[in-house]
């Protein structure tokens, strides 16, 4: 029998890494508080200083609440090869911290490095969230860039701190459509980078939740962690009509609560189990600062995911 552990994210409390976004968000201190009284073990990272940067104090924000730490996500502007140096320091920065904060706690599941597209700045990219058309993905030559800054990162990270690195393909940013991920995989080393599998960012970029299996059997060798979001396929639709652009989709609530989307948890649940994944599954209800409610909606999305046995 596989062990899931369920953990969540700053960003379902509005810490988001997109430049602008952290004024007005909910301190570290309130959000971790919030995550474990809704039942999670486990907690991301967030931007680099909401939390501590030195491994002692993190620590203990984590031990006093009985949690693990699971990942920290890094975005890098990878088709730009001036950025690689840069995101590297960054990503290898950021891995020493999650790697000497776990040997502290004493985890035996190690966090990853989630590495990631500086999504969201790409006007085209941002304007055409979910409905990505062939002439705005990347050039031959773009891809060879791209993909060779992704591997340097993750190899960077596994020599300097031993965590492992997945790619989190990601709405607003290259590598967002089914096509792009499976190029992306195709580009690199497979055992040098995984993918984070979530099931939002994966509806949306293909505009709907029906191939979320196809793409699981698909990509499973390479799927390494998982996140769980969910998709409103009607907010989608809307988004589409009325051209939104990604931040106003999100702002319209396009990632729902779990169980309200499209997603079929139990069907992806079944998958994980079948293919004896083991440690977190991070919950991410990716919400803008100051919207929603956040800690209803951990405790709701926690007690959903309780239903159907996780």
């Amino acid at each position: 029998m596989t062990t899931i552990s369920i953990g969540n994210a700053p960003c379902s409390w509005g810490t988001l890494e997109f430049k602008g976004a952290q004024s007005g968000r909910i301190e570290a201190d309130q959000m971790l508080d919030e995550l474990t009284a809704a039942g999670y073990t486990g907690s991301e990272l967030g931007d680099w200083g909401f939390m501590p940067t030195e491994p002692d104090p993190l620590a203990e924000h984590y031990r006093q609440r009985g949690l693990a730490i699971t990942g920290a996500y890094v975005g890098v502007k990878l088709r730009d090869l001036q950025a690689h140096t840069a995101g590297e320091e960054t990503a290898v920065r950021t891995a020493k911290l999650l790697a000497a904060t776990a040997d502290r706690l004493g985890q035996s599941v190690r966090p990853f490095l989630v590495l990631a597209d500086d999504a969201g700045t790409d006007p085209i990219r941002v304007k055409h969230a979910g409905r990505v058309k062939p002439e705005m993905m990347l050039g031959a030559e773009e891809w060879k860039r791209y993909a060779a800054g992704a591997e340097r990162i993750a190899r960077a990270v596994k020599a300097q701190s031993g965590l492992r690195t997945v790619f989190h393909h990601h709405c607003a940013g290259f590598v967002e459509t089914p096509e792009e991920i499976a190029l992306l995989l195709d580009h690199t080393d497979p055992e040098i980078l995984g993918l984070v599998f979530d099931t939002g960012h994966f509806a949306y970029g293909a505009g709907s939740c029906d191939r979320i299996l196809s793409a699981l059997n698909r990509f499973a060798e390479r799927i390494w962690y998982v996140h769980f979001k969910d998709y409103d396929p009607q907010v989608g639709n809307r988004a589409a009509e009325k051209g939104w652009d990604y931040f106003e989709a999100v702002r319209q609530g396009v990632f729902c609560e779990l169980g309200s989307g499209c997603v079929d948890f139990p069907a992806v649940r079944d998958w994980l189990q079948q293919h004896s994944y083991c440690g977190f599954v991070t919950v991410e209800q990716d919400v803008l600062p100051g919207m929603g409610q956040p800690k209803e909606s951990a405790k709701r999305n926690r007690d959903y995911l309780r239903s159907i046995g996780l």
